[in-house]
């Protein structure tokens, strides 16, 4: 017996929120396209190369990096047993706590000629000055592969160790039985079976590199979410940057497709009960190799950047400066924009997964809006602002002269940028409440509706007090990620309005490190929440995974 069908209300709501979504991708193609050829002949020859290019060897780079530190941390810690092993296998999802753009903040600081590491390097080698002795600029493409591929390959890591945990270890043992030593095994049998998931890992990696806009700009590399925003703030040439946002739109849908082809084959498993990879003990140096290799990603990826900014925020206290009434304000600021992020798209995502799970016998005329509802996330912040600020400034003007209103209120208000991370971020709850629906049962459904209760009334006497944990986590994931947003906060904030990440934003670009510290410390501290829950999640993963049958060799 199926579930009765959703009324009307339901459906129109899931579908007003799947416009809202598209809204922005169409208004952008508009912009573009009625901007004439000009700018498209001016783009091309003398911006979209050198963005294009760099943007595609900074994809490439961090790509090849988060595949190397992920995919072998991930097997390093699922195969062997050595020290450390217990806290690496959650440590190593530490970075993603660090925005990108704080770690490039903190390591221009720690890494410049003067700065303390070259500093003790001189000391140690007996070199008097930067002159004698500097290592390579930071600021460079090379630099940025190295800063995002350390604080990004946590999205590997997490997949690929998922998968390796799952696999049967009587396949690896059938291949050494058949001649294989243990890299053979690793890569013609383990490696290809965590193919899929290593290709979800990496589309995620690569979409949050292609976001990044702070992280860029610091370190001097022109890509194109950094073409999008010069063109529009300093140049005020909103059709050029939309023309440059359409060519992002094009590699966005590739690394959709990339992720949706992973997912399509994600489907291994096996008819009977076998049991899982035990960890192989490691003697002596292999052991201690083994700690440092494990360990070395989190001390540059998170430990380092995490003790910078804990040392110039004391030494800034201990000065007296204490925190500046500026701070404060963007901090009061970021936390009534992440509350109305939040309240908006778990709501939004409530709407979308319960019109789906009530959509009775027909579940792809809803299906396809929870799957448009969840394109935000794909999107830039960059792309998604511009495409987002015709519709929302010629609705503000409208509103302002019915109510007879001055200037744009709604732009003042922080409307339009509350519904920009909205839109953003909506896939996290959408996918999280939709997860937490699967696990109930629909006679509760049929249930309520025989007594009498309409859809609104099951949803809340029945459904909502069993959705609280998938509600929480949504909530959580959705309140930090709008406290670390920066490209659409800085291309949509009102004017005066500053959150903590336009405030480190602002301070590295006038190179004072001190207060954007502090600022950055708190988003870090923010970012901790998601990350601890993730790691217990995988350590009750870890604890829960089979335990009977022998060690592979």
């Amino acid at each position: 017996m199926g579930l009765p069908p959703v009324g009307p209300t339901w459906r129109i709501a899931s579908l007003a929120i799947a416009v809202g979504v598209l809204a922005p991708v169409v208004s952008l193609a508009w912009i573009a396209l009625g901007s004439g050829l000009g700018h498209w002949t001016n783009l091309l020859q003398n911006v979209l190369p050198q963005a294009a290019l760099n943007t595609a060897l900074l994809l490439a780079g961090v790509g090849a990096m988060v595949l190397l530190i992920g995919t072998g941390c991930a097997w390093l810690v699922t195969v062997c047993d050595f020290p450390g092993r217990g806290m690496l296998h959650w440590a190593l999802l530490l970075p993603l706590a660090m925005p990108t753009y704080i770690v490039a903040f903190a390591y221009l600081d720690l890494l410049h000629p003067i700065g303390p590491v070259q500093g003790a390097i001189r000391w140690l080698t007996g070199f008097e000055s930067p002159r004698q002795f500097r290592l390579p600029d930071l600021r460079s493409l090379p630099g940025a592969i190295l800063v995002l591929g350390f604080v990004l390959y946590p999205y590997v890591y997490m997949t690929a160790r998922a998968m390796f945990m799952t696999q049967p270890a009587h396949w690896m043992e059938a291949a050494r039985t058949l001649g294989e030593g243990r890299a053979g095994a690793f890569f013609r049998v383990a490696l290809p079976l965590a193919r899929p998931a290593l290709a979800v890992g990496l589309s995620l990696a690569l979409l949050e590199t292609l976001n990044d806009i702070g992280a860029s700009e610091f370190l001097g590399v022109n890509t194109l979410t950094v073409a999008v925003y010069t063109t529009w703030i300093t140049r005020s040439d909103l059709a050029g940057a939309a023309q440059i946002a359409c060519a992002m739109l094009v590699v966005v849908v590739a690394l959709v497709g990339l992720e949706r082809h992973g997912r399509r084959h994600q489907r291994f498993g096996s008819a009977q009960r076998m049991h899982a990879l035990q960890p192989r003990r490691l003697q002596g140096a292999a052991a201690w190799l083994a700690t440092t290799v494990a360990t070395l990603p989190v001390l540059i990826g998170f430990v380092a950047p995490a003790l910078y900014l804990v040392w110039e925020t004391v030494k800034r206290l201990r000065l007296g400066h204490g925190l500046s009434p500026g701070l404060i304000g963007s901090l009061g600021n970021t936390l009534g924009l992440a509350a109305g992020v939040t309240t908006a798209a778990v709501a939004g995502g409530l709407i979308v997964a319960w019109a789906t799970r009530q959509s009775g016998s027909t579940p792809t005329r809803t299906r396809w809006q929870a799957r448009a509802a969840s394109l935000g996330y794909a999107v830039p912040g960059t792309v998604l602002a511009i495409g987002l600020l015709t519709p929302a400034l010629a609705f503000d003007a409208g509103l302002a002269t019915l109510l007879g209103l001055p200037g744009l209120p709604l732009m003042a208000a922080g409307v339009v940028l509350v519904a920009a991370c909205t839109l953003r971020f909506l896939a996290m709850p959408v996918g999280g409440i939709e997860a937490g629906l699967a696990r109930l049962p629909p006679a509760l459904e049929q249930a309520s509706r025989l007594l009498g209760e309409n859809p609104a009334g099951t949803l809340r006497r029945v459904h909502l007090p069993l959705l609280r944990p998938a509600l929480a986590a949504a909530a959580l994931l959705v309140f930090v990620d709008a406290m670390k947003e920066l490209p659409a906060t800085l291309l949509l904030r009102p004017a005066n309005f500053d959150t903590l990440a336009t405030w480190l934003y602002a301070e590295a670009a006038r190179g004072t490190y001190e207060e954007g510290a502090i600022a950055a410390l708190g988003i870090v501290l923010a970012g901790l929440l998601p990350v601890v829950l993730l790691a217990r999640t995988q350590l009750a993963g870890a604890a829960t995974a089979p335990r009977h049958g022998h060690p592979s060799s």
